[in-house]
């Protein structure tokens, strides 16, 4: 396994402009991990097996991991509003359960308020009062940083604790994380990825301005920092019911397997059923609890596979590596586990109405104008920001892309939509994200867009 994995990683991270990569796989017993290329194009630090990274939103299965663990202890409970924890949230009909499972509604994706230290988490759950929900939390299934970070608030408030503590008592040392940190402080003092973007004219990767996002994002993945082998630890815990590496039980294995079950299905090929914290993509029979992490100009990904006895962690120092986790994964699914990866579009329709979804539709500091063009759907994406900090903080995010083409999307059926120029095929795997959805037809419109798993309004 580990030539093929060198091979594969090596052939597309030169062929792709990718700086650096470093995966592994957990298997029956058996550790591997393998690195490509250069950590950092300034100081051209080579990637190492051992070298940190941000985990980016991989954080979420840890931060549901704490909040489970409180739940255990009787601190906090599933079906409590959050309003019994935080007095003052102004979002009263939001369940703790609601927050993990990514069915709060809250419209913050994009809100990034420049708060660092203690009471970073505060400033960010008090900045709430003005943004309101997408739905009724319950109502639909969309990938949630706020309910993430409001998480993170209560658990500092129920054990008085700072998160960053939290995280490095009750995780990273049961579970044996001994190269992980919360800081760029801490991370300074080992070997440690920074992000890359693609230059626009030579596509030859420069290194990102921001290395990570402010605290106040911390539960959703902004500031963890650590190395594969640390998240292969972390996997092993929930793969071995809730008992760490190191033989520490850091969660029941009836916690463990509650994360596993279904907690709310859009039915939809590009939403996968959602657990609490996993997302749970099914491959045929097989299903793989995963959780990727976007950092700046970085990305994570986390993958159990309970019924075959698998962990498999990556992260790649550019955005175009997600596509080479994909190919990863799925060659260990079919070629190394033999696992049957059926054909997840099997059928195109013909003659699909397009009016239903024509439209504006809107999400924090996000418009989307969708119009029929050629036959096609047309979606044109704005960023409007609502400040300069909020304008600041994403740009250096997205390294200064902000703005895309117009992009055109062909129908597979009623409400169902691929990106125009991809092969079906190419949809059965994690790039099955990349799908569009229209949820909720009432008089002939759909209320919600469902992209990369995010919801927006019709405005």
């Amino acid at each position: 396994m580990e030539n093929n994995l060198k091979q594969q990683i090596t052939a597309y991270c030169e062929a792709n402009h990718i700086p650096g990569f470093v995966a592994g796989v957990h298997h029956a017993g058996e550790q591997v991990i393998v690195a490509h290329g250069t950590a950092n194009v300034t100081t051209g630090a080579p990637m190492r097996e051992d070298t940190g990274f941000l985990f980016g939103s991989v954080t979420k299965v840890l931060t549901t991991t704490l909040v489970l663990r409180l739940v255990e202890r009787g601190l906090l409970d599933l079906d409590a509003p959050v309003v019994k924890y935080l007095p003052d949230f102004a979002l009263s009909t939001i369940l703790v359960r609601h927050l993990i499972s990514h069915t709060n509604g809250i419209d913050a994706d994009l809100y990034f308020p420049d708060a660092k230290g203690r009471d970073a988490l505060k400033t960010y759950v008090s900045g709430l009062a003005s943004r309101g929900t997408l739905f009724e939390p319950g109502e639909q299934l969309s990938y949630s940083n706020g309910g993430m970070i409001v998480a993170g608030r209560l658990l500092e408030v129920v054990t008085g604790l700072p998160f960053p503590d939290l995280l490095e008592r009750e995780i990273y040392a049961p579970v044996g994380m001994k190269d992980s940190s919360t800081s760029a402080e801490q991370a300074i003092l080992r070997g440690t990825a920074i992000g890359h973007f693609p230059d626009p004219e030579t596509m030859a990767p420069r290194p990102t301005n921001m290395f990570m996002l402010p605290d106040a994002w911390g539960p959703a993945g902004g500031t963890p920092i650590g190395t594969i082998a640390d998240l292969l630890a972390f996997g092993r815990t929930h793969l071995n019911g809730g008992v760490s590496p190191a033989g520490a039980r850091v969660l029941s294995a009836e916690s463990t397997a509650l994360m596993r079950q279904v907690s709310r299905d859009l039915q939809t090929p590009n939403s996968p059923p959602m657990g609490l914290g996993w997302v749970l993509y099914p491959f045929g029979e097989t299903t793989v609890a995963a959780m990727s992490g976007a950092s700046p100009g970085g990305v994570s990904i986390l993958c159990v596979i309970p019924e075959h006895d698998l962990v498999f962690a990556a992260f790649g120092n550019t955005p175009a590596a997600l596509m080479l986790q994909d190919q990863l994964l799925e060659w260990l699914l079919s070629e190394h586990l033999g696992v049957r990866i059926p054909t997840l579009i099997t059928e195109v329709e013909q003659d699909v109405d397009l009016s239903p979804y024509v439209g504006t539709y809107r999400s924090d500091q996000l418009r989307i104008d969708v119009s029929i063009v050629d036959g096609q759907l047309e979606e044109r994406t704005t960023y409007e920001p609502e400040d300069e900090t909020q304008e600041r903080i994403f740009t250096e995010f997205a390294g200064g892309n902000t703005s895309a083409p117009p992009q055109r999307y062909v129908p597979i059926r009623p409400g169902l939509f691929a990106p125009a120029g991809f092969p079906l095929e190419a949809f059965d795997g994690y790039v099955r994200l990349l799908l569009v959805s229209y949820h909720d037809v009432r008089d002939g419109q759909a209320r919600f867009r469902n992209g990369g798993g995010r919801m927006t309004r019709r405005a």
